[in-house]
């Protein structure tokens, strides 16, 4: 069977707490990704927990992007999947690792349907 996917787990730590505890800006950091890999945004959703902490996905026709953030430990988990080959996921994973100011970040790369 060929590769169908790549999936890609971030773990992002030592992150500016600040921004990854505000949903607007990770819902545009990670809806500019999406679009740098070449996907029409299909759809997101969003949610802001209490008293703090932000969980997230951006669904598009060639991947989804979904986010949970733990501001009081100042790191993100961010996993990516994408069906189509791009030359753009490693910018789209460079800027989010910089939206979010990552001091420490942590790349796996899987290859799905081997």
């Amino acid at each position: 069977m060929p590769v169908l996917g790549k999936h890609f787990l971030l773990d992002l730590k030592d992150c500016d707490e600040r921004l990854i505890d505000e949903l607007e800006h990770l819902r545009n950091v990670l809806i500019s990704a999406s679009k740098k890999m070449g996907g029409d945004i299909l759809k997101e959703n969003f949610f802001r927990f209490e008293p703090q902490g932000v969980s997230g996905m951006v669904l598009s026709t060639g991947s989804h992007i979904s986010i949970h953030t733990w501001p009081e430990y100042k790191y993100a988990a961010v996993d990516i999947f994408t069906h189509t080959e791009s030359p753009e996921e490693e910018e789209a994973i460079k800027d989010i690792i910089k939206g979010l100011s990552s001091k420490s970040p942590s790349i796996v790369e899987l290859k799905r349907g081997t």
